[in-house]
């Protein structure tokens, strides 16, 4: 029996088609002038911090977007603020690659109405070692590394609300109470969504005591 033939598209509104293509490369950065970018005092001895975390977070946020370097990205930041019209210093390359080794990342999100839904997993990154293709074409030139990325999402608006890098020795049970003390307090979590490998005494704890239910499988071997 013969395959039919596959369908052809043809597309006809040209001209929004161009448009939507035009708009791909098109770029809008938006800053909010009430953003505090400087540092507040903190009443310590020596030298207080001129920029803030936030301002520091942004100008990180470019240089990973844009893959720049670090003196390049005081640079474009320092453009982006005048095309902006906004008069505030920009930290040098030096200040830059001295903060990020500290820097408390704010990830920003969006409160749903009631309790918070949470679904909890981990990934893995490689970050050194050769591509597949090179392996199988050449072989493995060295051992590969690996890195666990573990998430916590709000299932309401899809938003990132906790995030953990860890060895790849690492499991996944262990860090989910480090996720869970990365929501405030004051925030309710509902429950929180997770497999197998969080089927631990210590994960149903941490899930307790902050007030949530777990929904989580049990393991074949589990009591």
């Amino acid at each position: 029996m013969s395959k039919p033939d596959p369908a052809r598209y043809r597309t006809t509104n040209w001209p929004a088609y161009n448009a939507a293509l035009r708009k791909r490369g098109s770029l809008l950065i938006w800053l909010d002038k009430e953003m505090a970018w400087h540092a507040a005092h903190e009443g310590r001895p020596g030298r207080p911090p001129v920029l803030s975390n936030a301002a520091i977070q942004f100008c990180l946020s470019i240089k990973v977007l844009f893959k720049l370097p670090l003196r390049q990205t005081a640079g474009m930041v320092a453009s982006l603020l005048r095309l902006a019209g906004l008069d505030w210093p920009v930290p040098d390359y030096s200040t830059l690659c001295r903060r990020q080794k500290t820097l408390k990342v704010q990830i920003p999100y969006r409160r749903a109405g009631g309790p918070l839904n949470l679904l909890v997993d981990s990934t893995g990154i490689k970050f050194l070692g050769d591509g597949e293709w090179q392996a199988r074409k050449h072989g493995v030139q060295g051992r590969r590394q690996w890195r666990k990325v573990h998430l916590a999402m709000d299932t309401a608006t899809s938003d990132i609300r906790a995030v953990e890098f860890t060895p790849s020795r690492e499991g996944d049970s262990p860090v989910l109470p480090d996720l869970l003390d990365q929501v405030p307090n004051d925030e309710d979590i509902g429950t929180v969504t997770a497999d197998g490998a969080y089927d631990t005494r210590r994960c149903h704890s941490a899930i307790i005591a902050r007030g949530g239910t777990a929904i989580i499988p049990i393991r074949k071997n589990g009591r």
